[in-house]
C-alpha cells in the first residue's frame, strides 16, 4: 500500500459508492447525449448475469485507439457489471459520437492490467494518482484493478455509428 490517501481522495471514495451520483450519466447517454462527455467516459451495456435484463454504467476510459476502448474496474473484480461481463460477454458501448455499437469484451489478466495502468499513469498522472488513492481508500487497501478491453465483436468490422 502506498501513502495514507489525502481528503481530497478520500472523498471521491466516498462519492464513488454513491450510486444514484454514479448512475446520473446514463440518462444522458440514452437519450444521445453522451457525446457531451467526448471520449473520456464510456456507457456500458450488459446483461445481468443471473436475470438476463439490460444493465448500465458509465466508466472513464483509460486507453482507447482504433477499435479497442480500454477501461477499468475501480471497484476491482467484484463489480456487478465486470462479473456480468465475464459471464455472458454481451456489450454494447456509447462513446463520443458512437451509440449503442455491439463489442467483443476481453477481460485482461493481471499482468496486461497493470501494462495498460501504467501506461494510463505515464499519461495522466496526476488523474492516476487521485484514482490510484481513490480505490485504495474503497477497497481498503492494495487495489485490484482489472481492465476490459473492448474490441469489434467475433467476425465483425469494427466500431460503426448508427
Amino acid at each position: 500500500m502506498t501513502s495514507k490517501p489525502r481528503v481530497v481522495d478520500r472523498l471521491m471514495a466516498r462519492l464513488l459508492r454513491v450510486r444514484w451520483l454514479m448512475r446520473l450519466p446514463i440518462p444522458l447517454y440514452r437519450a444521445s447525449l453522451g457525446w457531451i462527455f467526448g471520449d473520456r467516459l464510456v456507457m456500458i451495456e450488459h446483461r445481468g448475469r443471473t436475470s438476463g435484463e439490460r444493465r448500465f454504467v458509465v466508466v472513464e476510459v483509460i486507453g482507447m485507439e482504433r477499435n479497442a476502448v480500454r477501461v477499468a474496474s475501480g471497484f476491482g473484480r467484484k463489480s456487478q457489471w465486470y462479473r456480468n461481463l465475464a459471464a455472458n460477454g454481451v456489450a454494447f458501448l456509447s462513446v463520443g459520437r458512437y451509440r449503442r455499437v455491439r463489442a467483443q469484451p476481453r477481460l485482461l489478466d493481471p499482468a496486461a492490467s497493470a501494462t495498460v495502468l501504467a501506461a494510463y499513469a505515464a499519461a495522466h498522472p496526476e488523474a492516476w494518482s487521485h484514482l490510484r488513492a481513490a480505490m485504495e481508500a474503497l477497497q481498503g487497501g492494495e487495489p485490484d484493478i482489472p481492465v476490459v478491453e473492448f474490441g469489434p465483436p467475433s467476425g465483425g468490422t469494427g466500431i460503426e455509428a448508427d
